[in-house]
């Protein structure tokens, strides 16, 4: 078996990092905004998630190759959805 890491699992590590470090540091450059990764790279810093995915399709057409964070957001709160059947 290989020890070796899918972009998928290098992009999620990543993104943890860059959460951890923004709700750390409000001065992170990170903080408070949208960040997408490509490969293990950041290659998008943006104030809006359309921004964010309008970059990140002029960079990688493919969506399965690209993963997003919303820095600073606290991933583990669980957030309930009602809605009228």
């Amino acid at each position: 078996m290989s020890d070796s890491k899918t972009v998928l699992e290098i992009n999620e590590e990543l993104a943890r990092k860059i959460n951890e470090e923004a709700r750390r540091d409000p001065q992170s450059p990170y903080a408070n905004k949208f960040v997408g990764i490509i490969n293990g790279q950041v290659v998008v810093v943006a104030d809006d998630p359309d921004e964010l995915s309008r970059h990140l399709r002029e960079l990688e057409p493919d969506p399965q190759k690209c993963f997003c964070v919303e820095a600073s957001r606290d991933y583990s709160e669980v957030h309930e959805i009602w809605g009228l059947c």
